[in-house]
């Protein structure tokens, strides 16, 4: 029986097909009933139990299918909760779609995320995290690869109008406007974020007034109207192929939905949703469509008969998979991407060089080695960073790769995710580590749950000049590492000295997961070292044993090895272990249980402050799986529970440095 829907013709909906083929004209419309179909079985499902949650984009295909349809399927898009039309449009077998909000294997998250957090490589798609705003620096960053690779794509990125109340916004449009990124910035404002309305989210008429503070184009569009969304986003998609540059657009629509299903609408006047139910986007184009002959009624009930049999066949297929199942083992194993440690042998000539001056070389060389290696940072290029790390770099590499950036190290982080999501590299500088406050979201949310949410790694390396000693007061000197070793999915490097810190530096852009590397600035210009002149690495996770000796484990890094060095070349008949970590995730714990097993005490020296801090951590595992082979307490010694005091007087106060003598042969005479 062939169901008629009558057409009823809508003032407020007006379709200029232009160019158009009808054979287009008729694909734009099955591409937006496959989401409205599958939403509406999904609304099912929920109310039986069968999936967990659900984020409603009624009311709102014509903007991801118009968006997505006017990209290729070789450039980046990056949806939100409400643009299942992008992932259809993208043609991804529903049979995984299903899996995914099911929580099976033949998902994209393995279980470990649910509804659309997940993206996928196969289909061009970056995937979204609650936090929503670092997702446009992400595309920002794709953007910078795309053009620094000079492939004339254009990307998408997708945000709410409650999104754009948050300071990533801000940050990741500032920049594509800076450097004049090939990225469409999508807004669908649907009247609401969550619950509140428009009125309490921003005070301007129309958010793409916004783009004028920028000094970027936009555009509104009626984002109901299929028509007008692919045409209009398929003629600046193609200029910005040609022209690089970013592009903000406010598409008006509205939530048919609750934000998800269990908040449902009732906060909404009942006249606005008459309003806007009038102007659904698949009722108003079917009645256009069939008005001038494109549509008839027997050929769109044809196509409800074949999505809906299209779902329900995938559907059985997801529902037929096993639950999923896994091992700790396998767990702990997606954490980080497999890496293959490549060693590279340091050669034989070396010359005497400063701490700072390691570091420097070590990224230049690590530049010359990968031609797709950016870096980025405050003051970097000309001025060579405030430490002159990259000095001189931008003569030898430019401005496409050695980059200065305005102050916004969230979106700076998140933009060095996205150029590593498009293949390439990338060397973040925190001018100083105290600033990645700024950028903690995007590295313990995104960057560090990168490989295990959807098996994508984040190739960044996030510098850090770190530590007191400097008088450089409470906001330019903590050593912080303790806000990222608990973090699962980030590795941090801490080395003590020239060697270590070209190595390890080397190593860690090797690596294709994250890393924090703390190089500390009280060490920049006092110590030297002989290291060699040419590239090599050394590997993380891997302990340096300074001295040996029998009565005692000493176990440091950073700044506070050489408060060792110093105790222990005072006191000469002290027999002491005394390691330097350099890498404290991953930790080398053999190291550590091997040395206190033949010494039987320890001793833990650091420059953080104590509570909460990994000489906890050390001290526990120690106590756990060395218990029987100690001859006293574990001891960890660490710097005043205060912010780090400017005056040098207060500062040597605070540092554990002056107690660290005392304190050792207190323990060795237990």
């Amino acid at each position: 029986m062939v169901t008629i829907h009558q057409p009823t013709r809508h003032k407020f909906m007006l379709y200029d097909k232009g160019n158009l083929t009808n054979d287009t004209l008729i694909s734009l419309y099955k591409k937006m009933l496959k989401p409205r179909m599958i939403e509406e079985k999904m609304l099912i499902l929920l109310r039986q139990g069968k999936i967990s949650k659900w984020f409603g984009g009624i009311g709102q295909e014509a903007i991801a299918v118009g968006v997505t349809s006017s990209l290729t399927k070789e450039e980046y898009i990056l949806p939100m909760h409400r643009n299942l039309g992008v992932f259809t449009t993208r043609e991804i077998p529903l049979f995984r779609l299903f899996s995914q909000w099911q929580g099976k294997a033949n998902g994209f998250t393995k279980g470990r995320d649910r509804s659309f957090h997940f993206g996928t490589q196969e289909f061009n798609i970056v995937g979204m995290i609650s936090h929503l705003g670092p997702q446009m620096g992400v595309a920002s960053g794709i953007a910078l690869a795309n053009k620094l690779k000079d492939n004339k794509h254009a990307c998408a990125v997708f945000t709410g109008e409650g999104g754009t109340s948050e300071g990533d916004f801000h940050e990741a449009l500032n920049v594509a406007s800076v450097w004049s990124l090939p990225v469409l910035f999508c807004i669908e404002n649907n009247g609401y974020g969550l619950s509140t309305p428009t009125s309490e989210q921003y005070n301007c008429e129309h958010l793409a007034d916004r783009a004028k503070g920028y000094g970027m184009e936009s555009h509104i569009i009626d984002g109901n109207n299929i028509v007008e969304v692919y045409t209009k986003v398929s003629e600046l998609a193609d200029s910005i192929r040609k022209n690089p540059r970013p592009i903000l657009l406010e598409f008006k629509t509205f939530r048919m939905r609750g934000h998800e299903e269990a908040s449902g609408t009732k906060y909404v006047p009942k006249e606005l949703m008459a309003e806007w139910a009038a102007k659904d986007p698949i009722d108003n184009y079917r009645d256009f469509l069939t008005l001038e002959g494109i549509l008839t009624a027997e050929q769109d009930e044809e196509f409800r008969k074949e999505i809906k049999a299209e779902i329900n066949e995938n559907l059985q297929k997801a529902f037929d998979e096993e639950k999923i199942s896994s091992t700790k083992s396998i767990e702990l194993s997606d954490v980080y991407q497999d890496s293959l440690f490549e060693e590279v042998i340091c050669n034989e000539e070396v010359e005497s060089i400063r701490f700072v001056d390691a570091v420097s070389k070590g990224l230049k060389q690590s530049m010359e080695r990968h031609d797709d290696l950016i870096v980025m940072g405050q003051d970097i290029a000309e001025y060579g960073g405030v430490f002159k790390i990259t000095d001189k770099f931008i003569d030898q590499f430019g401005r496409d790769r050695v980059r200065n950036t305005p102050i916004c190290e969230s979106a700076i982080v998140s933009m060095a995710y996205g150029v590593s999501v498009n293949g390439m590299k990338a060397v973040m500088e925190m001018q100083f580590a105290d600033f990645v406050s700024s950028g903690f979201n995007p590295i313990v949310n995104l960057l560090a749950k990168s490989h295990y949410r959807w098996n994508q790694n984040a190739d960044v390396v996030v510098r850090m000049p770190c530590g007191a000693g400097v008088g450089a007061g409470p906001f330019h000197s903590q050593t912080n590492e303790a806000w990222f070793t608990k973090t699962p999915g980030l590795k941090v490097v801490y080395p003590a000295f020239p060697k270590d810190a070209k190595g390890l530096l080397a190593a860690a852009i090797n690596d294709p997961n994250p890393v924090l590397f703390f190089e500390h600035k009280a060490l920049y210009r006092s110590i030297y070292e002989d290291v060699p002149t040419d590239y090599y690495t050394l590997p993380l996770g891997k302990a340096s044993v300074l001295k040996e000796g029998n009565d005692i484990t000493i176990i440091t890094y950073g700044a506070a090895v050489h408060w060792a060095l110093d105790v222990l070349g005072k006191n000469t008949d002290i027999s002491a272990d005394l390691i330097d970590l350099r890498s404290l995730q991953p930790l080398d714990t053999a190291a550590i249980y091997a040395s206190v097993k033949k010494t039987g005490k320890a001793i833990i020296l650091q420059e953080d402050s104590l509570f909460g801090s990994i000489s906890s951590d050390i001290s526990a595992m120690i106590m756990e799986n060395c218990f029987e082979y100690l001859d006293g307490p574990v001891k960890r010694l660490a710097s005043m529970e205060t912010p780090i005091p400017f005056d040098q007087g207060l500062e040597q106060q605070y540092l554990a440095k002056n107690e660290f003598e005392d304190v050792l042969k207190e323990v060795l005479a237990y």
